[in-house]
């Protein structure tokens, strides 16, 4: 008899992109892309990660910090592979691109990637970590109670992020892309609970996951809350700095949260995942089945599922097997 209990999670985990879906196991990836003739092209590739071997990505609260990093690096170099595939005539270089290239002997593209990823997370901590801080400022005047307005900040801050996913969900091609990343968690769900790889299985799947990065992103909204809450100082040049300075310390405590998770179902930990669950309704759509179809092809190119079945439900999937389902 067929047990439909997780027993362990599957660790593979991913991003949906342009057309396509990559999958993570360990330190290989596969980027499953529907070109525009209709087929579908996966590359396989090793990413190391910027610290990778070291003792520090074992350390509680300090890896998550890495992982974070890694996973924004990993994420960009996907999109622009993906985004490769849509372009609509090939560019030359620029003066710029060849520049780089001689200066860099030939790295032009990942010192690109890394400046990308610098002026996203530098974004990222104006909009959503100092900009609320200075709009819950104004209301100082009209509210003496310091512990009030830091609670007002975080609200305002959970705001700003759910109106910007709303916001950029209304365009046709990221409605797309939410599409992917609901196959993407459909694949991971449909593993994970012991039903095999086929395309009708991942249709009947959920595409909510525990452990999502947007679920990972309203965790740091909801820590960050709490710890900003006791930050007592007059100044407002420390208030900022202390908020960037805290950053790094949000996303380890976030990450512990996250891999907590996807790794139990206790009634605690489902309490606490619900309201991230409840926001991949906007960053998840239903996907169809060629969606499901590259989502598929990209777990296979990095997972062995019947295998993980094997160990972790006692049963194998041959053909035959296949073919009842």
């Amino acid at each position: 008899m067929r047990n439909n209990k997780i027993k362990c999670s599957s660790g593979i985990g991913g991003q949906a992109v342009l057309e396509g879906v990559m999958m993570k196991n360990k330190d290989h990836y596969a980027v499953a892309v529907r070109r525009p003739d209709g087929e579908i092209e996966i590359e396989t590739e090793e990413f190391r990660g910027i610290i990778h071997g070291s003792p520090i990505k074992k350390i509680p609260f300090i890896r998550g910090v890495f992982n974070f990093i890694d996973s924004m690096m990993l994420g960009i170099t996907t999109l622009n592979y993906s985004a490769s595939f849509y372009e609509d005539e090939e560019k030359e270089d620029t003066k710029t691109d060849k520049v780089l290239n001689k200066v860099s002997k030939g790295n032009a593209e990942k010192i690109m990637m890394v400046m990308v990823t610098v002026f996203s997370l530098i974004f990222a901590v104006a909009i959503f970590m100092v900009l609320p801080y200075f709009l819950s400022d104004l209301l100082t005047r009209q509210i003496r109670n310091a512990s009030l307005v830091a609670i007002i900040e975080g609200v305002i801050r959970i705001c700003i992020f759910v109106g910007y996913v709303a916001l950029i969900s209304l365009s046709k091609d990221i409605k797309r892309v939410f599409m992917y990343h609901g196959a993407e968690h459909k694949c991971i769900n449909c593993i994970e609970k012991g039903r095999p790889l086929t395309v009708r299985n991942v249709m009947h799947s959920s595409r909510q996951h525990k452990r999502c990065g947007t679920s990972f992103m309203l965790f740091v909204m909801l820590i960050s809350i709490v710890l900003f809450f006791f930050i007592r100082v007059d100044s407002t040049l420390l208030k900022v700095v202390y908020r960037i300075l805290l950053i790094p310390v949000i996303a380890g405590i976030s990450y512990e949260v996250l891999r907590l998770a996807g790794n139990s179902n206790s009634i605690i930990v489902r309490i606490f995942s619900a309201p991230g669950l409840w926001l991949q309704k906007l960053t998840t759509k239903e996907p169809d089945e060629q969606m499901v179809e590259v989502a598929i092809a990209s777990v296979e190119a990095v997972f062995d599922w019947k295998a993980y079945y094997k160990e972790n439900f006692g049963y194998e999937v041959d053909d035959a097997f296949m073919a009842g389902e």
